[in-house]
């Protein structure tokens, strides 16, 4: 039987990934193979690293959303064929929007024959609204195309047997999009993804390293998502948070032995000018009690938009925003 493709949206810090991770362990529990395609603007995901340390067989379509990358998604796909999933979840990046027009219906038009396309899930977001416009903008828009919204406390077995059932119907919603405006809403975040090995002396353990650094972070920049993952041979820790002022939410090894080495990545989304944000976070990495190798960084504004498969929309008078790194 061919595989099912379920593609989960919703905003940075909605709970995407924590939704189709813990969906794949309970599929997992049925007997049922399960991959995972993550999706981004940059490079080198966190969602990526954490998802295969779990166990789960994933892959990635970086470098712009879904929509943008469309062919990128299907070779993903194929690609995910060789393990014979009965699901593969898509987890679209958090600021896209207009998802239904330019990848679920593409998907249904031009890859049944390879995939049965489930409804559009759409997380909701905890916070339910935004006081700056444009981030407000890319949730409600988000929100509107949903065919499924699930919300945090929601069952996730009666949400997966609702969307793997087959008898709701998928893309029932189009956008009527201003891409200007979206364009603007997606440049008004700063987008950083950096990888780091830091060479401690003497040995620390990761929730000594980092904990500190997130301390230093956090009240000097306007967070929309922060997660962060470190590997060392004591095992693996990631942390996340999704606005200023909360606890971060931890999983793996808090209680590792201190290591030598730790390899470390973040991917930081924060409403700021992209220099600011890499200076802050170039600085505050250079406090670490370690020596720092930055294996990559970028730094940037997202790109405008613009749909493999909605060639029709004029983009007009857009923002001349490039994704760019600042090495």
């Amino acid at each position: 039987m061919k595989p099912i493709i379920a593609i989960v949206g919703g905003f940075l810090g909605a709970g995407k990934t924590t939704l189709i991770l813990t969906a794949a362990r309970l599929l997992q529990q049925r007997g049922q193979r399960v991959a995972v395609i993550l999706n981004d603007q940059g490079d080198d995901l966190v969602d990526t690293h954490y998802s295969r340390c779990l166990g789960v067989a994933c892959d990635q379509v970086t470098g712009g959303c879904f929509c943008c990358r469309f062919p990128d998604l299907i070779e993903a796909a194929g690609r995910l064929l060789e393990y014979q999933p009965d699901v593969i979840f898509a987890e679209a990046v958090g600021s896209c929007a207009d998802i239904v027009a330019t990848t679920l219906r593409p998907l249904l038009r031009d890859h049944q024959h390879l995939f049965r396309i489930a409804p559009l899930t759409v997380v909701l977001h905890p916070q339910r609204a935004f006081d700056n416009p444009d981030l407000d903008f890319l949730y409600r828009n988000q929100l509107a195309e949903a065919d499924i919204v699930f919300e945090r406390g929601d069952s996730v077995g009666a949400w997966m047997d609702r969307l793997l059932s087959g008898s709701e119907l998928a893309g029932a919603k189009t956008l009527d999009i201003d891409y200007t405006r979206y364009a603007e809403a997606e440049a008004a975040l700063a987008w950083l993804n950096a990888r780091v090995t830091a060479q401690a002396g003497p040995p620390i353990s990761a929730p000594m390293l980092v904990g500190p650094l997130l301390d230093r972070l956090e009240p000097q920049i306007r967070i929309v998502h922060l997660k962060l993952f470190t590997q060392s041979d004591a095992g693996y820790l990631k942390a996340a948070l999704t606005a200023n002022g909360q606890d971060p939410i931890v999983q793996g090894a808090l209680d590792a032995s201190p290591s030598v080495s730790h390899e470390i990545l973040l991917n930081l989304r924060a409403l700021s000018d992209p220099e600011s944000l890499r200076a802050i976070v170039e600085r505050e990495f250079a406090a670490l009690p370690a020596q720092l190798t930055w294996q990559n960084v970028q730094c940037f504004r997202p790109s405008p938009p613009v749909p493999y498969h909605r060639s029709q929309i004029r983009l007009t008078n857009r923002p001349k925003v490039a994704a760019r790194s600042l090495k």
